[in-house]
């Protein structure tokens, strides 16, 4: 099915049938993949005296709890509620979910005794193409990335500048296929949260981070239409299922 979508830089045709999902799906038990020391997410049938929510062992419907973190258990996309000490909902601070997104693939260098996303890699990356969204492939990328145990391993992060550059780029959305933008252990300093989100200033309140992407290697980088779905959760984070279409040539 090939729409036509208007964007304010113009018109865009793309194939709906032919969605490139870049979502990390939830798995109750511990090949889900994991982040900030938690425990498996946990999808189980609910009981209640007589009840049990599970047609194989007695019930009338499988009827299952599900126990999970967003931020720890795969991926989400968060707000700058996730910061502030007042509360602001990531579903309530937009309502648009199709954006002109640039696909890159950064091998993040040594930084101290890190490795980072640097300023300089996402300009060579980016060029001067503006885009409403950046999504960020970090390499080795390998299916790994499905089931990795993050905790302790100290993973690659964003830099302050780098995060401040893309948030004076103009962008709005970015998404990285890492548990988080900031250092594992930075003793809740947060500095590309903050950057990026300006939180220092005029807070960027409809810009959001979405992390725990997973980009497979058959995804060229290039510009692609960027639909950003979501669950409803009235809450800093929620998990979400970003979906990419190529641009069709005229």
């Amino acid at each position: 099915m090939i729409t036509t979508i208007s964007h304010l830089s113009g018109k865009y045709r793309i194939d709906l049938s032919q969605p490139l999902d870049i979502s990390i799906p939830l798995r109750g038990d511990e090949s889900n993949v994991n982040a900030w020391y938690l425990k498996p997410p946990r999808i189980e049938p609910h009981s209640d005296g007589d009840f049990v929510g599970k047609v194989s062992e007695g019930g009338s419907t499988n009827f299952n709890n599900i126990f999970f973190n967003p931020h720890a258990h795969g991926t989400h996309t968060e707000c700058v509620g996730h910061i502030t000490e007042e509360f602001h909902s990531v579903n309530s601070h937009w309502s648009r979910f199709f954006f002109l997104a640039e696909v890159i693939t950064i091998a993040p260098e040594k930084y101290q005794e890190d490795f980072v996303v640097s300023r300089k890699q996402l300009e060579y990356a980016l060029g001067k193409r503006k885009r409403e969204a950046v999504v960020i492939r970090t390499i080795p990328n390998t299916i790994k990335k499905l089931s990795k145990q993050y905790s302790h391993t100290n993973p690659p992060y964003l830099l302050e500048q780098t995060a401040a550059f893309l948030a004076d780029l103009g962008v709005e959305h970015l998404l990285i296929d890492l548990p988080s933008v900031d250092k594992e252990k930075d003793a809740g300093a947060l500095l590309a949260h903050k950057a990026f989100w300006n939180f220092e200033g005029k807070i960027r309140a409809n810009a959001t981070i979405t992390e725990f992407i997973y980009v497979p290697n058959a995804i060229p980088d290039g510009t692609y239409f960027l639909n950003l779905q979501m669950a409803p959760f009235e809450n800093d984070a929620t998990p979400s299922r970003p979906v990419l279409y190529k641009i069709l040539e005229e």
